[in-house]
């Protein structure tokens, strides 16, 4: 996560209330590796994002660019190095 002021970091979460079905929690947990219910929403929110991005590359309505790549490469490839 980029370095962000504590005042622009409450101005982004806000505390909600959610009904979840505790059983698809648990399995986005595993398939995603993270550890609280907030991460593995977070992580997946973000997984959705970036797959749109990669669905809008792939039918050309996005401009390929290096740091379009580097964005979609996400998680997954730091995970890696």
């Amino acid at each position: 996560m980029p370095h962000v002021t504590l005042d622009a970091y409450l101005s982004m979460i806000r505390r909600t209330s959610l009904n979840l079905d505790l059983d698809l929690v648990a399995q986005a947990r595993d398939v995603l590796d993270t550890r609280t219910t907030t991460e593995t929403v977070h992580r997946a929110l973000d997984e959705v994002i970036r797959q749109e991005a990669l669905k809008q590359l792939l039918d050309g309505r996005t401009e390929v660019t290096l740091d379009a790549i580097t964005r979609l490469r996400g998680d997954w490839f730091r995970g890696s190095e």
